[in-house]
């Protein structure tokens, strides 16, 4: 082999090495984004929160309703500002692979969604005539904005307005001299009941697909399950239909989903512990309100193994779907007794 020819095969070797090892480098450092952008937001303290924007507002009132609005705008801004932001409108790595987190958002939206509908429908306003609130006639319609648009316009552009028009609220509820312009929030009785009614069909359609995890339970399940698997669902959306049971490769996003619900359900509840303390109390459905928040803190738990097991109810191995299932269940119970006190004179 001639000087020249080593010299450009060493090149060329060079060369390979360099771009294999910025391959390395590159997929250590997606894999090591993915487990830190993967990993689920902590719980905050509604109250907490609270009384911290309001002393960012430079105000010293604290309306009814206040922790309620505001625990709503927090629930937005840790799906935008979390580790790697929003993940669900990603279309470039790691993100686009974070399956996992990607529903765990979807299921906290859905609650932010209900949450968000019932205080623009319900708690905002005082008869089934009245006027609905200016702001918040803005503020709800951007939560339902689609989610996983990345761009013109971005989810998080139109979450931020969201969260804008709730804090316009907000300082109108602080401000009752405002006249016919000052916010209003009205923790009745009827009101809560009406949140509950989505909330027990949002917790109920969520354990039916948690049990559906194995084919005991499929049937048990209102589902009908195809022992061949060749109708199995694809996807999270067509397997909502009732298209059988839940796929191996479906498990974990339902069981995320789940959990993603209850972060938000959880938050949502203590802040109508704090707005809706008065009626919770005279109804005597205090204790109720607390076995469904402990039933959703149960089901937060920190996951301890690196994947979702799908063992047998009594298997070798434990079933998180089920055990999830359960948690729900027990909230969804709970959920049901609260509605019932509410609709009592």
């Amino acid at each position: 082999m001639t000087d020249s020819a080593a010299t450009e095969d060493a090149r060329s070797k060079g060369i390979l090495w360099f771009f294999g090892s910025l391959l390395g480098v590159t997929l250590i450092i997606l894999t090591i984004l993915g487990f830190w952008w993967g990993d689920e937001p902590e719980p905050f303290d509604v109250r907490e929160k609270a009384i911290e924007y309001m002393e960012q507002s430079g105000s010293t009132n604290m309306p009814i309703g206040f922790v309620y609005t505001n625990t709503l705008a927090h629930m937005a801004e840790v799906l935008m500002e979390k580790p790697g932001g929003y993940i669900s409108n990603d279309v470039a790595p790691p993100g686009v692979f974070l399956d996992n987190i990607r529903n765990w958002e979807y299921g906290a939206l859905v609650m932010l969604r209900d949450g968000a509908t019932a205080l623009r429908n319900h708690f905002a306003r005082d008869q089934s005539q009245s006027v609905e609130d200016v702001d918040l006639g803005v503020a709800e319609p951007y939560f339902y904005y689609e989610p996983n648009s990345w761009a013109l316009p971005s989810t998080e552009s139109e979450y931020e307005k969201g969260v804008k028009y709730l804090h316009r609220y907000m300082k109108r509820l602080q401000n009752p001299q405002d006249g016919e312009r000052r916010g209003q929030f009205y923790s009745r009785s009827d009101n809560l009941w009406t949140y509950l009614e989505v909330i027990i069909k949002r917790l109920g359609g969520l354990s039916t697909k948690l049990t559906a995890s194995t084919d005991r339970f499929a049937g048990a399940a209102g589902i009908l399950y195809d022992p061949s698997g060749k109708n199995a669902p694809q996807n999270v959306a067509e397997f909502t239909k009732g298209a059988g049971r839940t796929p191996w490769l479906l498990i974990d996003d339902v069981f995320y989903e789940a959990r993603g619900a209850s972060w938000g359900l959880m938050h949502i509840l203590k802040a109508i512990k704090i707005d809706f303390e008065d009626i919770i109390l005279d109804k005597r459905a205090m204790n109720t309100l607390d076995n469904m928040i402990r039933a959703l803190e149960n089901a937060i738990t920190p996951v301890l193994s690196p994947m979702i097991l799908n063992g047998d109810g009594f298997g070798v191995t434990a079933n998180y779907s089920l055990t999830m299932a359960n948690y729900i269940a027990r909230a969804n119970a709970s959920a049901l007794d609260l509605r019932d006190l509410m609709n009592k004179g």
